[in-house]
């Protein structure tokens, strides 16, 4: 039964998830080694260029999803320029990069609790590739996981509010952070503006566009956005923009508040810093903790909403199994698809962070390889359908298109063997398995399909024989 429903995402709730997608858990930990690699300046250079090169895939993005403002983002773009096969390719690789992020997510969740509740550690099991695990430490990353599958389940909107009051909370930490440093810290700590030259600011710009992955969440859920179409592409734009200007603050006021010295021997650069700042205010640390929790907590709501929005788009297409295109008769939301995610990230925490880092890494390269397909797809319907309704239409598109297309090979370039970012063996398997699994997927839905074809033509028949019988 087809369900009718007011479509129910506005501007804020638009721009807070993709914001919200891009701002994780990795600003509290990972800014002390960007500016050790890179220097401060080098570090904020490198977050540019390659906001650069992801504003270019966002401008690609955002004139697609005013053209075909319907749930399934790159695989409607995708399957109108080059057919159904290199749309599945897209949107199965997307849909890897979305659950390797889920996933992530459910182990930070609990990892962090330890920096608020030191000892809630509790009840060791077993040991994988390096890292111990503790029967409290899953319970709580399963748990967590549940929550958020369970908010994304009673309704987009509800998924909504929760993202819209994290993202304030992160901006307030953030904001605190850059202020209590730009009042109690130094320029005189900057000792080294740049470190490593441009292999340290090449270094950090490759880890810059999974940093930035996550605008890409609005056109997977376009179809429920209550804003003109051309609205829509422009608040896109203004996500990647928000999230390049929030790094550069994070890396600034650490720099500020931090020595060299101080960032090479910290875990949590960003809390350490945040303490700093404030006179050296325990409470200060734990309130930014919260705002990275905020920051878990949105990149893993709105990743929830594309990913499960992408399922249920490819399984009406006849992509995947139709049981995962089925819809809440009250909520509207994708509800198997749903289910299917919160089962499958949910056992990450028995997995153990060493084993996430194999899974996130993939997932990086197969999010570049839907942007790589999405960019093509960009200047195939600009050369095809030059005269096609596209409400936000980027000025110079066939520049654009080149720029993203070739941002997203050297990406891509990035991670083969002997790059800055070459990935594993381990990594390789996982992308090639996801892979392979996708074509078993494809194949039985397929057959499923012409099946069903088959056999209502033969109902058919038999009616239309059995009418003629009468006469």
């Amino acid at each position: 039964m087809l369900v009718m429903k007011k479509k129910g995402l506005g501007k804020l709730d638009a721009i807070t998830l993709a914001f919200g997608a891009m701002i994780g858990w990795g600003w509290v930990v990972m800014s002390g080694e960007w500016i050790t690699k890179a220097g401060t300046f080098g570090a904020v250079l490198a977050f540019i260029l390659g906001g650069i090169m992801v504003l270019f895939v966002g401008k690609v993005y955002a004139e697609l999803t005013s053209a075909m403002p319907r749930n399934g983002g790159c695989q409607e773009f995708s399957k109108r320029a080059f057919g159904k096969k290199t749309s599945f390719i897209c949107t199965w690789s997307m849909i890897l990069g979305y659950i390797a992020v889920i996933a992530f997510e459910a182990v930070a969740f609990p990892s962090v609790l330890q920096y608020l509740f030191p000892g809630y550690v509790k009840g060791y099991m077993y040991t994988v590739n390096g890292s111990d695990i503790y029967a409290t430490w899953v319970l709580a990353g399963v748990i967590s996981s549940l929550s958020v599958a369970a908010v994304n389940y009673f309704g987009t909107k509800n998924a909504a509010l929760l993202q819209t009051v994290c993202t304030f909370i992160i901006a307030a930490v953030g904001l605190a952070l850059m202020g209590g440093s730009a009042v109690n810290g130094s320029m005189a700590n900057i000792d080294a503006p740049v470190v490593n030259g441009a292999a340290g600011i090449i270094t950090v710009a490759v880890m810059t566009p999974f940093m930035l992955m996550g605008f890409d969440v609005i056109p997977q859920a376009a179809g429920e956005m209550n804003i003109p179409y051309k609205k829509i592409g422009k608040l896109l734009v203004l996500s990647v923009v928000m999230a390049i200007f929030w790094y550069a603050m994070i890396i600034f006021g650490v720099s500020l508040s931090m020595t060299s010295s101080e960032l090479a021997v910290s875990g949590m650069a960003s809390a350490d810093a945040m303490q700093k700042a404030y006179m050296g205010s325990a409470i200060a640390s734990k309130v930014l903790i919260l705002g990275g929790i905020c920051g878990i907590i949105t990149s893993w709501n709105s990743f929830y909403v594309g990913c499960s929005h992408a399922i249920c788009a490819m399984a009406e297409e006849g992509m995947l199994p139709l049981f995962l295109a089925k819809k809440h008769k009250k909520y509207g939301t994708p509800v198997n698809a749903i289910l299917l995610i919160a089962a499958v990230t949910s056992l990450a925490p028995f997995l153990g962070e060493n084993m996430l880092t194999w899974l996130s890494n993939a997932g990086a390269f197969a999010i570049v390889i839907a942007y790589f397909i999405v960019s093509a797809s960009f200047l195939k319907l600009r050369k095809k359908e030059p005269y096609m309704a596209r409400p936000y239409k980027v000025k110079y598109g066939v520049f654009t298109g080149i720029a993203a297309e070739a941002s997203c090979g050297i990406m891509l370039l990035m991670y083969v063997p002997g790059a800055p970012a070459a990935m594993s063996v381990y990594e390789w398997s996982i992308v090639l398995m996801w892979m392979a699994l996708g074509v078993v997927f494809y194949m039985a839905a397929v057959k499923k399909q012409k099946e069903g074809v088959v056999y209502r033509t033969k109902r058919l028949m038999v009616k239309q024989a059995g009418f003629m019988g009468m006469k």
